[in-house]
């Protein structure tokens, strides 16, 4: 089993944004983190999990179930529920608007095709230490103030799963 974390913020919304991921196996935790001059937070919450699938998938090879925290609902609900409908709509919601960032939720797709996934919604600034850790990477990119990101030995990293 693969564990990761992910969160996404923008400052403005839109505005500066920035992502953040944790991700870690048996042995090694690995953080990454990004950022994008104008976005907003949904489509950062939407690039922290693509982002962090896409680093499983081009450096831990060995096929492992992925299971995915995340504190957006839309992240969440979105993944798990409205996107069935919105393929059968043609990606219109209920209302018959577009969806909104359907290129993301499109490319989240392709990544996630063919993985075993486990979603799970955390509650957002509640003392969960590794999705505080994503909260703080991420709005570190937003700000545009470097932060350190480990990658190493899962029996070093300072927050205990």
């Amino acid at each position: 089993m693969i564990v990761i974390y992910t969160d996404g913020s923008a400052r403005g919304n839109p505005g500066p944004g920035g992502w953040g991921a944790v991700i870690a196996d048996d042995n090694r935790v690995m953080e990454l983190g990004g950022e994008d001059v104008h976005n907003t937070n949904n489509r950062m919450e939407l690039i922290a999990a693509i982002r962090a699938i896409e680093y499983v998938d081009e450096n831990l090879p060995e096929e492992s179930t992925l299971e995915i925290h995340t504190d957006s609902e839309y992240l969440m609900k979105g993944i798990t529920l409205w996107i069935k409908d919105w393929l059968k709509r043609n990606w219109r919601t209920a209302g018959k608007k577009p969806v909104m960032n359907k290129e993301l939720w499109q490319k989240l797709l392709i990544v996630s095709e063919d993985k075993d996934i486990i979603w799970k919604h955390v509650a957002g600034h509640a003392g969960v230490a590794l999705n505080e850790r994503c909260d703080e990477i991420a709005t570190a990119f937003a700000d545009g103030i470097g932060v350190n990101l480990y990658n190493g030995d899962r029996s070093a990293y300072p927050i205990h799963f």
